[in-house]
């Protein structure tokens, strides 16, 4: 018996120290999930905020609503059918009340008064009270001791829409309405991924501004270092060493504006990437970015540039599904002034008024058709035509101005896109002179022929050229991104959004390059050139 305590003891002993050897284990590798910083790539980052980016997320869930307004608008004209029902039990007593006029509960007549020539037990029917129980109108030729305490009453009713004027053009409005949506979730697309881009290579330009700046105050390090010994040796006055701190603890703010610019774009990026705030990590870094600054030239053509943008962006499409459905919106008002003829039909099942029973219930069908047309209105849908149709114009003016601001857009990228290239081209050559100056000036201090101000000043030509150069490569990048968003190019799409895609999209509803209004219909050119109309008055421009 003292061995099996022995034993068992033995095993017990090694049980708790497996588990306590598994919750450490679990512990270690819990710590190292919790500061697991999660690494992205370019493209990994952009289809991560595709996938969690909230104003895309909403963007999708408002082409869902307007498909709800599309099923709900639709279904005005289409049939539809309600079943009714009534069911109703009076007491006996009352109903003898109400019927011959006497209160049972007093024994008195409920009239206000004995009017001469009457009986006192007769009601009086112009001042006998309401009744708060619904009258029912007594049959002809049935008592009160016939008639049935229930009465029910069922009906199936179905209602449909012959003709009117504004139903019909309102279906039409929600469905530019959908491709409205739909276009400004492309839209928010192609913002997204230019976003994500320019703040990707934020992240990447500000890693490499802190080794620059790293660079620079080890260089300044070691100069003090340097002139320290050199004053000791009693070459080089004291004032050599003074500058040498100076120049280093002014250079040490710079870096750590650097390294806080990179911690800000990296929270700014996680934030549009929709990644949430770990307290586990306390100050880690939300995310790490792997990837360098490209440089890829572009040939652009301008002209052509402006073409494609005006043909494919979504901005603009959403502007023109804009103009139509207002269009629709103007005909639906004006639609009020035609005739409105529906049609009801259905069966009805009434209860006998001597019994209850189901078998001997009045039944049958019944059919109705009702118009109505407005005769005078005193100008109520006058004055909301006037209304829509002004709102139509303002539409179709926004629009032309839209076709201004994406023409904008598109030549401020291209001249960014210039410049940064003529800069980085600029500050290649600048480096490498910079780099070879302060190798020289360097130089000339190590053999007694130079100064340090002269090794000073080349360091800091060395960072601002450096500098330059890095802030040349991340406007270019972040230039690209936007031009490719101006010109429509940032994504391409293959109508494959989950049956969300607007089938008008695949005809020439939606063309918005040149040639065409806002209603997508051809402009009308004058030989006289554009006229400007301004009220009653119109002028044309001189050749």
């Amino acid at each position: 018996m003292r061995k099996f305590f022995i034993v068992l003891g033995i095993f017990t002993a090694f049980g708790v120290l497996c588990r306590s050897s598994d919750a450490g284990t679990g512990a270690g590798s819990g710590a190292s999930s919790a500061t697991r910083v999660p690494t992205f790539t370019l493209d990994q980052a952009i289809l991560m905020a595709l996938q969690q980016n909230p104003t895309l997320l909403n963007a999708e869930q408002e082409i869902k609503r307007t498909k709800g307004v599309i099923i709900q608008v639709r279904a005005q004209a289409l049939p539809q059918v309600n079943a009714n029902a009534e069911f109703e039990w009076i007491d006996p007593n009352l109903s003898g009340a109400r019927i011959f006029g006497t209160n049972t509960s007093t024994g008195t007549t409920t009239g206000g008064g004995t009017t001469p020539g009457t009986s006192t037990g007769a009601a009086s029917v112009v001042d006998s009270p309401r009744s708060q129980v619904a009258d029912p109108s007594p049959t002809p030729g049935i008592t009160a001791a016939e008639a049935s305490d229930v009465s029910y009453n069922i009906s199936v009713l179905g209602r449909q829409l012959i003709f009117n004027g504004t139903t019909f053009n309102q279906i039409r409005g929600t469905f530019f309405q959908r491709d409205s949506a739909y276009f400004a979730f492309r839209n928010t697309l192609d913002q997204l991924i230019a976003t994500v881009k320019t703040q990707f290579y934020q992240i990447v330009v500000n890693r490499e501004l802190i080794k620059v700046q790293e660079q620079s105050v080890h260089l300044l390090e070691s100069q003090l270092k340097d002139q320290q010994n050199r004053f000791e040796a009693g070459t080089v006055p004291r004032f050599n060493v003074l500058q040498a701190e100076v120049a280093l603890y002014n250079q040490i703010p710079q870096l750590i504006t650097a390294q806080n610019n990179y911690r800000i774009s990296k929270l700014t990026l996680a934030k549009t990437l929709g990644l949430y705030f770990e307290p586990r990590r306390g100050e880690n870094p939300p995310l790490e970015v792997v990837g360098e600054m490209p440089y890829a030239p572009r040939t652009i053509n301008l002209a052509d540039a402006i073409e494609m943008g005006k043909e494919r962006r979504p901005f603009l499409k959403q502007a023109r599904a804009n103009v139509l459905n207002q269009l629709q919106q103007v005909r639906a008002t004006a639609g009020q002034w035609l005739p409105t003829i529906t049609t009801t039909g259905g069966g009805e099942w009434v209860s006998s008024p001597v019994n209850s029973s189901w078998h001997d219930i009045s039944k049958g069908w019944l059919a109705l058709v009702q118009g109505s047309l407005p005769i005078w209105d005193s100008g109520a849908i006058a004055g909301q035509v006037i209304q829509q149709r002004a709102l139509f114009s303002e539409t179709k003016i926004t629009y032309d101005d839209d076709v201004r601001q994406v023409e904008l857009e598109i030549q401020q990228a291209y001249s960014n896109l210039q410049q940064n290239q003529e800069l980085i081209t600029s500050q290649e050559k600048n480096v490498e002179l910079a780099d070879e100056a302060l190798r020289l000036a360097k130089a000339r201090l190590d053999a007694g022929a130079g100064v340090q101000l002269d090794v000073l000043n080349a360091q800091v030509q060395l960072l601002t050229a450096q500098s330059t150069r890095l802030q040349a490569l991340f406007g270019y990048n972040s230039s690209l991104a936007e031009f490719d968003r101006a010109t429509g190019a940032q994504s391409t799409y293959q109508e494959m959004f989950a049956d969300l895609t607007p089938h008008a999209t695949k005809t020439k509803t939606y063309y918005t390059g040149s040639g065409v209004d806002a209603e997508g219909k051809p402009k009308q050119t004058d030989e006289d050139g554009p006229r400007i109309r301004t009220g009653r008055s119109r002028t044309s421009s001189s050749k």
